[in-house]
């Protein structure tokens, strides 16, 4: 009942009057995560110790046991109230690459304001990447997560078929504006079986963990070496710069901060029926953590399919995975998914 009450919110966010959406995915893919009571992961299940239901109706799963390379979008709000996160990001690329995508995946990284744009194509290269995110500066007060889930979509849906697809988000868990509709990206997101994870924080709070930017920070690399690679005699590199401030800021910030609590949460919804997860973070230490997690989860994951049951076109229908003869384990899988036509 809860789930149904956000995703009836979610639709009246994105002034849909439909409440079902559906997919055309012939395999039901549950990515399926399982640990034990202390937290820790529990490897070396086979298919026959894994048991699936489809509201309650037990199926005959698959259980993929080749390793498929990942393609890795990584999305990041840069609207008004993101500067204290650009700025913890800048030592994350090595982080995305390879401990989320992979020695074998690739990542391309967006920014999403009150539009979305084009920072990294894929790549296997860390430094790309990093270079990526310490370019990346403040623009308008939105913040178009719908826009940029679609975006990502639509760039995963150009990779080889053999790649697993994930978005990774670094945003606020609420949307500011946007054109998508939130029925086309559920939709695409189970036509691709893609897993979105959300790496969230509170404008609130994470502004108070920002040192204070100087004259260096605004710098690309390669103002700050010479030919040589010697970091250059600092002048006024230790100057201190006037905060960001983008439209919406100032004294009707918090203003726009209540309103904005009201919008559905983005992030519960798609990691929830993706079988990702969605985690919080308030410190730079917290972020590089957070996205250790997800980069050891995904990477120990069993990938389970089916076939799924005859049923009404749009209906939604719920999915439980257990460890037989284990109810001590934790077992996360995506909720469910709507039938097709």
């Amino acid at each position: 009942m809860r789930f149904a009450a956000l995703l009836l919110a979610a639709c009246a966010f994105s002034a849909c009057a439909q409440t079902q959406f559906k997919t055309t995915v012939p395999l039901v893919v549950a990515p399926t995560t399982v640990t034990d009571s202390k937290g820790r992961y529990v490897d070396g299940l086979e298919e026959n110790d894994l048991v699936l239901f489809d509201n309650n109706v037990r199926q005959v799963i698959h259980l993929d046991y080749e390793i498929y390379p990942i393609s890795l979008v990584v999305a990041i709000e840069n609207g008004a109230s993101a500067q204290p996160v650009l700025d913890k990001l800048g030592g994350s690329g090595i982080l995305f690459s390879q401990t989320v995508a992979g020695g074998a995946g690739e990542t391309a990284v967006i920014s999403f304001s009150d539009e979305v744009r084009d920072v990294q194509d894929f790549t296997a290269d860390p430094d790309l990447i990093t270079r990526a995110l310490k370019r990346m500066r403040l623009r308008s007060a939105g913040a178009c997560s719908l826009d940029a889930l679609m975006h990502a979509l639509q760039m995963l849906d150009r990779r080889p078929a053999n790649q697993r697809r994930i978005v990774l988000l670094v945003a606020e868990s609420r949307a500011r504006g946007g054109q998508a509709a939130l029925q086309d990206v559920v939709k695409e997101v189970q036509r691709q079986n893609a897993l979105v994870y959300w790496v969230s924080y509170s404008t609130t709070w994470t502004s108070y963990t920002s040192r204070p930017k100087t004259v260096g920070d605004r710098k690309q690399e390669e103002d700050r070496v010479d030919r040589l690679g010697q970091v250059k005699a600092p002048t006024e590199d230790a100057k201190p710069l006037p905060g960001d401030v983008a439209p919406g800021g100032g004294l009707l910030a918090p203003f726009f901060a209540l309103a904005h609590l009201t919008q559905p949460n983005l992030a519960d919804l798609f990691s929830r029926t993706t079988g990702a997860r969605t985690i919080g973070f308030l410190k730079k230490s917290g972020l590089e953590q957070a996205i250790q997690e997800i980069g050891e989860e995904v990477h120990r994951q069993y990938i389970v399919s089916y076939q799924p049951p005859a049923a009404e076109p749009g209906e939604f229908r719920s999915i439980r995975v257990e460890v037989r003869g284990r109810p001590d384990l934790r077992v996360r899988t995506r909720e469910g998914y709507w039938a097709v036509r």
